[in-house]
């Protein structure tokens, strides 16, 4: 192991200044040379200064060099210590180089050559013993994301409902979960991507390798560049010490980008690179690291648009989007709103030491004439509010409140998917909120077709959404008679583009 022995104080005590002024004309051209007079004087420059090597005299007034070299562990516990000695206690020293105390002893009149020697293997065995603790850090974080992955609560189990939408969703999870592909999940805030992410992680063959997730829009873009691929020590200010990035960490397993929309232009050049090349380089780092990892990302935000505002690298966008899945919102899978809602009721059952209670059938009616402009999420929120109301009792429908938020959708209009272009049907025709909002996408879908002259592509383009929940929307109303006879053929094959299912 060459190192720069320059790099890395020696800190050289004596109370002779001889003896001192020897050690440093013998050694100046090769280390970086400290000295101290007595073992007080080094003790103050220890604690300023981060020193890798301490050679001292043992015999010295008020403090031993073995005393010294006692007290420099508490101060830095990872500087190798030598002791030089013309006295007979080699005795005491071996002991102490037993309970390693001392890396060696020298005796005096030491040879040059012998001592450059010496402090060479002092300087590699104090950059090993770093490197080892480095490593052992790395391990431990890589041990947490594996705690994290084998005892969460993430598996088809935790992916509640039984409709139609959401049963589209997991056949395509069971495909593409036991092959390598890349994964884009989209929809809406709080769908659920992340159980759907982590449900294709274990039940595929990296199950038993890290899940590692990173929020692209939790961190500002200097921090989020570092988070992805790592730093070396010195690469910014506050760079104390190399880290390794989420990718090394993910290596064998998963990595998750959640809101990989909000990923800034730069910061999505490196990402291409890593996910063609599976190789990349630390921030200020110059060693090219290769990993094999998994990449499944998500977003609620309509990245062809982004793409057209140039706002997102289309090359990337074709890397990211090699088995796209869709999300429903939870407006389009009702169905599963009751056992959703018995789901939740029992999770906050056992964290609030209660038996869990029922809901009355006024509840879930509330429960199902509201938009959900929040989805699953928001769903969770207001049923352990709820909860907190009835104080342990049954669920009535005067416990649900669903605060301001459901007002302003209503009156705005402001909803996620397709937003009707003409007004719902009048509040006192004695429907449901949810039923009068369906018969208002119906028209607009079949309105949209009509405009388009049957194009799927472009119809979808007109309502904001892709062909493939297009389609699913039309098998949901009964309108499948509105489906062309050949899919992919003629004017459908004009109709490339999808402009995704968010915005």
């Amino acid at each position: 192991m060459t190192l720069d022995a320059k790099r890395y104080p020696i800190l050289v005590v004596d109370d002779e200044q001889d003896n001192l002024d020897a050690f440093r004309f013998n050694f100046k051209k090769g280390f970086d040379i400290l000295s101290a007079t007595s073992g007080a004087e080094a003790l103050e420059i220890l604690a300023s200064t981060d020193v890798a090597v301490i050679v001292t005299d043992q015999r010295m007034p008020k403090m031993t060099g073995l005393e010294l070299l006692k007290a420099a562990k508490e101060v830095r516990p990872d500087a190798v210590g030598l002791i030089l000695t013309a006295f007979t206690d080699v005795d005491v020293l071996i002991e102490a180089i037993t309970l390693g105390q001392v890396y060696r002893y020298i005796t005096k009149p030491w040879d040059a050559k012998e001592m450059r020697g010496v402090l060479q293997y002092a300087l590699e065995r104090y950059h090993l013993q770093r490197d080892n603790q480095r490593l052992q850090a790395q391990l431990a974080e890589y041990t947490g994301y594996l705690n994290q992955q084998l005892h969460g609560a993430f598996d088809f189990g935790n992916i509640i409902g039984d409709s139609p939408a959401l049963r589209e969703v997991l056949d395509k999870v069971e495909q593409v979960a036991p092959t390598n592909s890349t994964v884009l999940l989209r929809g809406e805030t709080g769908t659920g991507k992340e159980l759907v992410a982590h449900a294709i992680h274990i039940n595929s063959s990296r199950e038993q390798k890290p899940f590692v997730r990173v929020n692209c829009a939790a961190l500002a873009p200097g921090i989020l560049e570092s988070e992805l691929f790592g730093h070396e020590k010195g690469s910014f200010t506050g760079a104390m010490q190399r880290r390794p990035g989420r990718f090394e960490l993910a290596d064998g397993g998963t990595l998750f980008l959640d809101e990989v929309g909000d990923l800034p232009m730069e910061v999505q050049i490196k990402l291409l690179r890593a996910l063609q090349e599976r190789e990349f380089e630390r921030v200020g780092g110059t060693e090219t690291i290769k990993v094999d990892v998994r990449m499944i990302s998500a977003t609620n935000r309509n990245l062809e648009k982004m793409i057209e505002d140039g706002e997102f690298r289309e090359d990337l966008y074709y890397r990211l989007n090699v088995f796209p899945i869709n999300l429903p919102p939870l407006r389009d899978r009702l169905e599963d709103l009751p056992v959703l809602v018995h789901h939740f009721i029992s999770k906050f059952s056992r964290s609030m030491g209660v038996r869990p209670a029922g809901v009355t059938p006024d509840a879930l009616a509330k429960v199902r004439e509201y938009t959900w402009p929040g989805n699953v999420r928001e769903l969770e929120n207001i049923v352990e509010r709820a909860m907190i109301l009835s104080k342990g009792g049954e669920l009535g429908a005067h416990h649900l409140d669903f605060g301001r938020r459901a007002q302003s959708h209503a009156a705005s209009g402001n909803y996620p998917a397709v937003a009707p272009a003409e007004p719902a049907a009048p509040a006192d025709d004695g429907r449901p909120l949810a039923e009068r909002l369906l018969e208002s996408e119906k028209k607009e879908i079949v309105a949209a077709i009509e405009r388009s002259k049957g194009n799927i592509a472009s119809a979808s383009r007109q309502l904001g959404i892709n062909r493939s929940t297009l389609y699913y929307r039309l098998r949901k109303h009964g309108l499948e008679h509105l489906l062309p006879t050949k899919i992919g053929v003629g004017a459908e094959e004009s109709g490339s583009h999808d402009p995704g299912a968010t915005s």
